[in-house]
């Protein structure tokens, strides 16, 4: 008890960064392989944060499977684990095996060695488009067998391999409370406006469009309760939606302009200054709890 106890005040009091912390966020952080013997806290936010006591999402459950298990990302807030195991139950009520689940977080957060730039702080999942054929594929096949694009090349509409089932599922994700926002690919969002109605505003709302996730959708979990030092997303949803469900100008700005910026018809300013990735972030740059759950056992 007294050992537990002496963890969570850590978390809270912040530590002085360990010897050598001054290197590379990504790389002090993703060398670890194993979660902090801590109690579960998101630190900081999503794109800049690390996670206390994240637990594994297990490779196989009865309705799901962890896939790419070489990059050692199924981690989660407990919060999140709970997510995915519910949503791969419901994914069998609308015809699909269970679910195929990418990325979450490294065992204790931080910036990624590789690709994201969030994912930080164990509130973040990828969730593969490709309906699950079996749930009893190999590490071997887990790491070759590849998602399915759901948005055309030209970027402006879905494919055949968007059916009705993956509106269903991402109506059943983003009805779930603990969800904040779901990131996919504009058509997607454009495609689910089509048959959109006046009920479905509460979760339609929560569908963000983004570039990129032809191939899988992105999950972000609110802050759980209780989590004090979880920053909240702003703006959020409702007041990038204007309070509606996000079927407007917003949206179809990402298959016009998006994708032919016009021609600027003033005299070009000064480049803005060129923004820090993640992956370039030291120990310091991130909140000070961080220090504990990486030197944490």
């Amino acid at each position: 008890m007294i050992r537990k106890l002496s963890l969570v005040l850590s978390i809270g009091l912040g530590l002085a960064l360990p010897a050598g912390a001054d290197g590379l966020a990504n790389q002090l952080l993703g060398a670890k392989a194993l979660p902090s013997q801590q109690a579960p806290m998101p630190i900081g936010s999503y794109a800049k944060g690390c996670g206390a006591g994240l637990v594994e999402l297990p490779e196989t459950g009865p309705t799901w499977q962890a896939m790419r298990l070489s990059r050692n990302r199924n981690f989660g807030h407990p919060e999140m684990v709970g997510f995915l195991q519910a949503l791969s139950v419901a994914a069998t009520q609308i015809g699909w095996n269970g679910l195929y689940i990418g990325d979450i977080s490294q065992p204790r957060g931080g910036p990624m060695t590789s690709g994201h730039a969030s994912h930080q702080i164990g509130l973040d999942a990828d969730i593969w488009m490709l309906p699950p054929k079996r749930l009893n594929l190999s590490r071997s096949e887990r790491e070759n067998i590849s998602s399915i694009p759901v948005r055309s090349a030209d970027q402006r509409s879905v494919t055949r391999n968007w059916t009705a089932s993956h509106h269903a599922l991402l109506r059943a994700a983003a009805s779930d409370k603990r969800v904040d926002r779901i990131f996919v690919a504009a058509a997607v969002k454009i495609e689910m406006c089509k048959t959109a109605t006046r009920k479905d505003k509460a979760w339609l709302q929560k569908i963000r469009p983004v570039a990129g996730h032809d191939t899988h959708f992105h999950v972000r979990l609110k802050c759980p309760k209780g989590a004090t030092l979880c920053e909240t997303q702003t703006p959020t949803v409702a007041e990038l939606s204007n309070g509606g469900n996000g079927c407007d100008d917003t949206l179809m700005w990402w298959v016009t302009d998006y994708l032919n910026p016009p021609k600027p018809s003033k005299k070009p300013t000064e480049p803005a200054p060129r923004k820090r990735h993640p992956r370039e972030y030291t120990m310091a740059d991130l909140p000070n709890q961080c220090a504990a759950v990486l030197s944490a056992p």
